[in-house]
């Protein structure tokens, strides 16, 4: 592809994410860049959230990883299905009983100040390490089908990247986010679809081949029951339940978008048809997979050092400028659905955990804190995916769930805790179990084959993590002073 071109097709893009943030952003005010006043079409955040969940990461990452591990990643999606269940029937009737902003504000009123805070600062770092690894994906594709050919440094790429994002999202925040992340949830679906008709095009396949092609696949095997694989299906399973819930229901980027719903009916239509989707959607993009080691094979293209380049790689240089054009709108709108809400999230968590900005009064000095909090983690991401690029030598899909098994552990621990026992912990106790819990659990992982026979981690690091927490909680609660549990709460 010719880099006039790609500076063409980004500029017309942004040019419509500018566009729209203009027309969601007239008569806004605080609360509309954190709550989007609670107005949000369900539909419309339904469909935006696929784009959010999958990312650049599923986009790039979970295609290429098919050479590697198969379509042993499907085992993971289909345990979502049971975390988003829970997210639907116990979490989010109780952040809308709550009338919750930040979710964390659940810890405070369960625990005290300091696992609220705590709770908040975990979800800060993983979603600030989250959003870098994302940008990092689309930065890299860039870098490669433009910045490249002027010489410009990655580190520009990011700045460019970041402030255009910056640009769109910091007038109205969450309410602009709805409305973009379903344009780009769009664009990213198309492409997929395109790219695979576009592979099955050259390979002289027609409609039924194609599907025949990818069934018939050596890489098409789902399921492994070797249970000392990190890939065994119950491994996969129970940790994609435990991801869901944890990355979507114990997320403040997640979670934002379903409060901007009118009511928690509409927000539970919401997590029902965005899981029915979700599930053919990761589908498509594993056989896309099966369809780009297949178009490598026949047409003898040696395969790039690492399976996160296979798609960017064949699309730029071995595929026509039209699918060049339509995999560089999937790449930017699936990295984007994703870090824009990001950086609002991130925003918003900081201004009401630890600023205490009251969102309902739209005063001179909220706007400023809230515009400084979001370019001062705009400046924060930048510089997590600068370090990111120095250090990373593996497939993002695996450092992503890898990462969030350390950070987002804690945050399991102490909201099943809450939930489902009845029992007081001292407030400044759970800091310290909290911050012990992922090295308890670094320390599981690494010798974890000499330990248990020959047993690996795989995406169930996040699930150990969250029961060290646990019963680190657990360990130095008492029955003093009992609380009921929020579940029975809820049904009371």
């Amino acid at each position: 592809m010719k880099p006039e071109l790609v500076l063409l097709v980004v500029s017309c893009y942004f040019g419509l994410l500018i566009f729209i943030s203009f027309l969601s952003s007239k008569n806004s005010n605080s609360a509309t860049f954190f709550t989007a006043n609670r107005k949000s079409p369900w539909y419309l955040v339904a469909f935006g959230m696929i784009g959010a969940s999958l990312s650049g990461v599923t986009f790039i990452s979970v295609p290429g990883e098919v050479g590697t591990s198969g379509f042993s990643y499907f085992q993971v999606v289909l345990g979502y299905l049971a975390g988003y269940l829970i997210i639907g029937t116990i979490l989010l009737p109780l952040y809308y009983k709550l009338n919750l902003v930040s979710i964390y504000t659940y810890l405070q009123k369960r625990f005290g100040e300091l696992t609220y805070k705590t709770g908040s600062f975990f979800f800060l770092l993983s979603r600030t390490i989250g959003a870098a690894v994302r940008l990092f994906l689309v930065a890299k594709v860039l870098q490669i089908a433009f910045f490249d050919a002027f010489q410009i440094r990655f580190e520009l790429t990011v700045i460019i990247t970041i402030c255009l994002i910056y640009i769109y999202t910091y007038r109205a925040g969450i309410k602009t986010i709805v409305w973009t992340d379903t344009l780009q949830t769009f664009f990213m679906l198309a492409s997929v679809v395109a790219s695979v008709f576009i592979i099955g095009d050259k390979l002289d396949l027609s409609t039924i081949e194609i599907f025949s092609t990818i069934s018939e696949h050596e890489y098409s095997q789902i399921f492994v029951w070797e249970w000392r694989s990190p890939n065994n299906f119950w491994k996969q399973f129970i940790a994609g339940a435990f991801i869901a819930i944890a990355m979507t229901g114990l997320d403040q980027d997640m979670m934002q978008k379903n409060l901007t719903c009118k009511n928690l009916g509409d927000a539970q239509k919401n997590m029902f048809w965005f899981s029915v989707i979700l599930v053919p959607v990761n589908l498509l993009f594993l056989s896309l997979g099966v369809l780009l080691y297949a178009f490598s094979a026949k047409m003898g293209i040696p395969l790039p050092e690492t399976t996160d380049k296979l798609f960017p790689y064949l699309a730029v240089n071995h595929f026509s400028m039209f699918a060049g054009v339509i995999f560089l709108l999937g790449i930017i709108a699936a990295a984007f659905s994703s870090a824009d809400s990001a950086l609002t999230a991130l925003t918003t968590a900081f201004c009401i955990d630890f600023l205490k900005l009251d969102i309902n009064k739209d005063k001179p000095n909220t706007r400023t804190a809230k515009r400084l909090t979001h370019l001062g983690f705009s400046v924060i991401v930048f510089l997590a995916i600068v370090i990111f690029n120095k250090i990373n030598n593996q497939s993002v899909v695996w450092a992503v769930f890898k990462i969030a098994g350390y950070t987002y552990g804690p945050l399991l621990g102490m909201f099943a805790f809450g939930l489902f026992t009845n029992r007081k912990i001292a407030d400044q106790i759970v800091p310290i179990v909290a911050f012990l819990s992922p090295v308890a659990t670094y320390f599981a992982n690494a010798y974890s084959e000499k330990l248990f026979d020959g047993y690996q981690f795989g995406f169930e690091l996040l699930v150990l993590n969250g029961a060290i927490t646990f019963m680190g909680m657990l360990a130095f609660s008492n029955n003093k002073n009992n609380v009921k549990p929020a579940h029975n709460q809820l049904i009371n």
